[in-house]
């Protein structure tokens, strides 16, 4: 390079930037002859101060992250929040139970605390009050730094958001399931059965035919069928009338009841436990996933003859091979709904409880039980299962 075509003021002529488009060998050996190179020195010096502190500046989470909050339930400034409203807080991470309590989850209605419970699992915490909020006031929800993740780690500042009480109370109704709750299995593509399976109640399947259900030795009726696997009848929708009429709506009433289920709003439960129920003791309430569900052991869903339970699953759920859900004080099964976007699979020899509302398709394994009724936007397949109306 000529020195002489670098001015004093380091501006770069025509031969600097000739040199800079030679072929990179003819530009090493060209360096290397150089004794004297500031201008080269300085640019390569910023570029690579730049490149480090760009770096820096984005450094790439790890297990080391403070927890965030991602998602509350009400949102920041509802209004019309039901006056029994249980709060929900989720964070980025699993937290430490042991750091969530009515210290760190606080609920304040002006400068006043607000009475409750904090309950948490997972990345889920709950604050449920001792008494109805009063209709019209603001209240905030603060978490504070003193909560942390499993991994020891505090969030980094306070959080917190608002939300106004309504004039109502809140209680979660039923999903009605008109004519489909007729029927214990009810499915539109198919019902396949590996025998020997004990079956107490209808069975209808709509729009296909007769010869999609499989597996049961059926024997012709007018207007049904029977089988020494069903305690009930068999209906499909090739069989003489009024059959198929009462199955489209039976199958219309379906629908219905699942697009009812999925567009409950203002879930009590986000997200809970990053949707492991294993473990889990499930109260009365609205409960929602965007991901897959699963329990690799036994839960228990607690609480009385009334309440209602509605989960929203965006995935697949399903059950490990022997896992049990127990119903404890007074829960009902024909209370207890699970709206599934994806497959249902309960696993060999579990024990399910609740009605199956389910978009993509139902599996009982070999010797699984189900007490509720299996209700398929697609097929349901058997495999030597107990089956019985909640």
């Amino acid at each position: 390079m000529d020195l002489k075509k670098v001015n004093t003021t380091g501006t770069v002529k025509t031969g600097y930037i000739n040199l800079l488009f030679k072929p990179l060998p003819q530009l090493f050996n060209g360096f290397a002859r150089f004794t004297k190179v500031p201008a080269m020195l300085a640019l390569l010096s910023i570029m690579l101060v730049a490149g480090c502190k760009k770096e820096d500046e984005n450094p790439s989470p790890g297990s080391d992250a403070a927890p965030l909050v991602i998602a509350t339930s009400p949102s920041n400034n509802a209004s019309s929040v039901a006056r029994n409203k249980v709060i929900v807080v989720v964070f980025s991470q699993e937290m430490d139970a042991l750091t969530l309590n009515t210290s760190t989850l606080i609920v304040k209605q002006g400068t006043s605390i607000v009475a409750g419970t904090v309950n948490s699992s997972g990345t889920t915490a709950s604050f449920t009050p001792t008494a109805l909020f009063t209709a019209g006031l603001v209240y905030t929800v603060m978490v504070t730094t003193g909560v942390k993740s499993d991994a020891g780690k505090a969030m980094l500042a306070d959080s917190e958001y608002s939300f106004t009480a309504g004039s109502a109370t809140s209680t979660l109704n039923t999903v009605e399931l008109g004519t489909a709750g007729d029927y214990v299995i009810l499915a539109k593509t198919a019902i396949n059965n590996g025998p020997t399976s004990n079956i107490t109640g209808d069975l209808g399947l709509s729009p296909a035919a007769t010869s999609y259900i499989t597996g049961l030795s059926l024997t012709d009726a007018t207007g049904y069928a029977t089988s020494s696997q069903v305690t009930g009848k068999v209906f499909a929708a090739d069989m003489a009338a009024p059959t198929p009429i009462n199955l489209t709506t039976a199958i219309g009433d379906m629908n219905t009841a699942y697009n009812d289920a999925a567009g409950r709003p203002t879930p009590d439960f986000l997200a809970l436990n990053n949707g492991n129920l294993g473990g889990k003791t499930l109260t009365p309430g609205l409960y929602k996933w965007t991901t897959n569900v699963t329990a690799p052991t036994n839960f228990t869903i607690s609480g009385g003859a009334n309440d209602i339970w509605i989960f929203q699953v965006s995935g697949n759920l399903s059950l490990a091979s022997a896992v049990n859900i127990t119903l404890i004080g007074g829960a009902q099964a024909k209370n207890i709904f699970w709206q599934v976007a994806g497959t249902v699979t309960i696993g060999t020899t579990a024990k399910f409880k609740g009605i199956i509302l389910s978009k993509t398709g139902i599996t009982l394994q070999t010797g699984a039980t189900l007490n509720g009724r299996a209700l398929a936007q697609t097929a349901v397949i058997l495999a030597g299962n107990t089956v019985t109306t909640p």
